[in-house]
């Protein structure tokens, strides 16, 4: 196992004027045995980043250390990590055992040793079943098993997961998110894992890094990251409906942007006024939609209520009270937290 270090980390295409500059001195610290996520939209730099770490991309400018040693210049091969792609692949002709112990083989390991963590890794991801069966035999979720299990019988210092759950249906990508907590917890190998999906993120990591433009927004926990957003971005794209950003809220100060999340609005006698606009029932709890009732801004209001709570009718004017607690404010002109 091994540590990983970002030192102001750059990637250009290009040289000269043309160069386009894809991530921006990404600066962060993975300690031992952590298992961190790299979150952002598409077209951030999440994989790109992650590549430059197993060495299938070069970096333009940085340092990235692995383990304490400076791994630059070296190839994939010598970086002792293992990677997990979207696609699985595998070789479509050869058996499920076969494809976890083709790399061993490869590197000249005594056949009782391969036998030995195959089996191991079977046993831990309980697809001991199927090491006779051939990929086109298995489900989605079973070939991605298979592909972890071929990760993890090399023993690498790091896990590299390049969104491994794509691919999966919902209820195959929440399984295969229990499966990777239980893997991260038994074997404690430095895991850096890239994914769009904020569930994702916020259900597996024990930090996570959020990209947006190349740009590494903010490092923390999830509960960091969740109740104490370093930026705009982050506030909105982390948090599902995403944090009211409000420009207009009645008591707001001029270039200051006020933040509140949905479920820290509670309907109230007095309180901003919103003309409710829509209402969507979501099993134990409704999303309320609504905007300013006395201006003439258009900017949307979410409020988020338990099901047993008092429901506003389409077009009634509600009142409602952010949480003094859980107010965020942020400056409008760079979008970082004040």
């Amino acid at each position: 196992m091994a540590s990983i270090e970002l030192k102001n980390v750059v990637k250009r295409y290009g040289t000269g004027k043309s160069a386009n500059q894809v991530i921006h001195g990404v600066n962060a610290q993975i300690g031992d045995g952590e298992f961190v996520v790299i979150v952002g939209p598409s077209g951030c730099g999440k994989s790109t980043l992650l590549r430059m770490v197993a060495g299938l991309e070069e970096i333009s400018g940085g340092d990235i250390s692995i383990g304490g040693r400076v791994v630059n210049n070296l190839e994939p091969s010598e970086r002792d990590i293992a990677m997990v792609f979207q696609n699985y692949a595998l070789y479509p002709h050869m058996s499920v055992f076969d494809n976890m112990a083709y790399g061993l083989k490869i590197a000249k390991v005594p056949l009782d040793e391969i036998k030995a963590r195959v089996d191991k890794a079977a046993k831990i991801l309980e697809i001991g079943p199927f090491m006779a069966r051939k990929p086109r035999e298995l489900s989605g979720g079973q070939r991605q098993r298979v592909a972890m299990g071929r990760a993890i019988v090399r023993q690498p210092q790091v896990f590299l997961f390049d969104e491994p759950l794509s691919n999966l249906d919902a209820k195959l990508r929440a399984q295969t998110r229990l499966e990777i907590q239980k893997l991260h917890r038994e074997l404690g190998i430095t895991s850096l894992f890239v994914t769009h999906d904020q569930v994702e993120a916020m259900t597996l990591a024990q930090r996570m890094i959020v990209m947006n433009g190349g740009v590494m927004e903010q490092f923390g926990t999830p509960e960091e990251v969740y109740t104490r957003p370093a930026t705009t971005f982050v506030a909105s794209f982390i948090g599902s409906p995403p944090m009211n950003l409000l420009k207009n809220a009645p008591d707001a100060k001029p270039g200051v942007i006020t933040g509140v999340r949905p479920e820290h609005l509670d309907i109230t006698d007095t309180g901003w006024a919103l003309k409710v606009e829509a209402v969507e029932m979501l099993g134990a709890e409704r999303l309320v939609y609504g905007r300013w009732a006395h201006s003439q801004s258009d900017e949307l209001v979410i409020l988020r209520t338990e099901e047993s709570h008092f429901v506003p009718v389409l077009g009634s004017t509600v009142h409602v009270t952010p949480r003094p607690d859980r107010i965020h404010h942020f400056d409008a002109a760079t979008g970082k937290r004040l």
